[in-house]
Parts: structure tokens; C-alpha cells; sequence
């Protein structure tokens, strides 16, 4: 599943879906932007099709990853702490920097379209709420998940 606000560069795979940014969160790889372009379609193709949810499937996603990026780079992708408890999974708490970059725009997300949301839609708005990130596409999540309805 690709979001509308990722249809500029999901048809080529240019850029790394949510998608795909959720399971590199769930098997604790910190896969940069050059690795990705260094990957062909195919490659791209079965990072974002591989599934990645049971301890089996996130073990076997990791190794084809990393054996991606080494058969490519010719050392390992850096590694990171997986969150036991990500917030993403939590649809009863809104994370305090979401809230704040909600804010900017004047708007709020109550508890009830928080809940609503799926893990990949609260994912997606919980990266693209980071200082560090790009936040142009901030906005246009909230109105795709129903957030904003004007």
C-alpha cells in the first residue's frame, strides 16, 4: 500500500516508501537513501513486498536487507535499537511531537481519529512530524487519513 502523498515517487521507487520505512523500524536497520538507489527495481520491489510482521518474517526481511546492502556497498547497513514499544502500536496515546506539529497548522487530532488510524498511518504521520524530516507531505497525510475534512 502507497500513500497518495508518495505518488510523486512510487511508481519508480525512487525515494523509500512508508511502507518500507516501518518494517526498517521493525527489524532495526537505518537504511539511508543511497543504499535504496543503489537497488534495482526488482530489489526495491521485494523490500516493499516482503512482509515483516511475525519475529520470523522481520529475522528473514533483516537478512535479505542486509544482504542486499552488503552484496552492494560491500559492508552492512548500520543497525538500530528496535522500540519494544513503538508508538505507532499505541492507538491510545498521541505522541507530544505530533501534537505540536498538528499545532502549527492551527489543527488537532482527537483521540477517536488517532484510534481510527491504521499502525502505517500513525507511523507515517509520527516520521513526517520529526524536525528532521521533509514535512511537505505533513499536511497532505492529514487530509488522506481524514484528519483535515475540509
Amino acid at each position: 500500500m502507497f500513500f497518495q502523498f508518495e505518488a510523486d515517487f512510487v511508481n519508480d521507487l525512487r525515494c523509500i516508501p512508508m511502507q518500507v520505512r516501518l518494517k526498517l523500524d521493525t527489524c532495526g536497520v537505518k537504511l539511508k537513501l543511497h543504499h535504496w538507489h543503489q537497488f534495482n527495481q526488482d530489489e526495491r520491489d521485494q523490500l516493499v513486498n516482503q512482509p515483516c510482521e511475525t519475529p520470523e518474517q522481520i529475522t528473514a526481511y533483516k537478512k535479505v536487507l542486509q544482504n542486499l546492502v552488503i552484496q552492494k556497498t560491500g559492508e552492512p547497513a548500520k543497525e538500530l535499537e528496535i522500540d519494544p514499544d513503538p508508538p505507532w502500536l499505541n492507538a491510545q496515546d498521541i505522541p507530544q511531537q505530533l501534537q505540536e506539529k498538528t499545532q502549527e497548522f492551527d489543527l488537532e487530532i482527537k483521540p477517536e481519529q488517532w484510534q481510527k488510524l491504521s499502525p502505517l498511518q500513525r507511523f507515517a504521520l509520527i516520521k513526517l512530524s520529526r524536525p528532521s524530516h521533509e514535512n511537505k507531505n505533513f499536511y497532505p497525510a492529514l487530509k488522506e487519513f481524514g484528519i483535515i475534512t475540509s
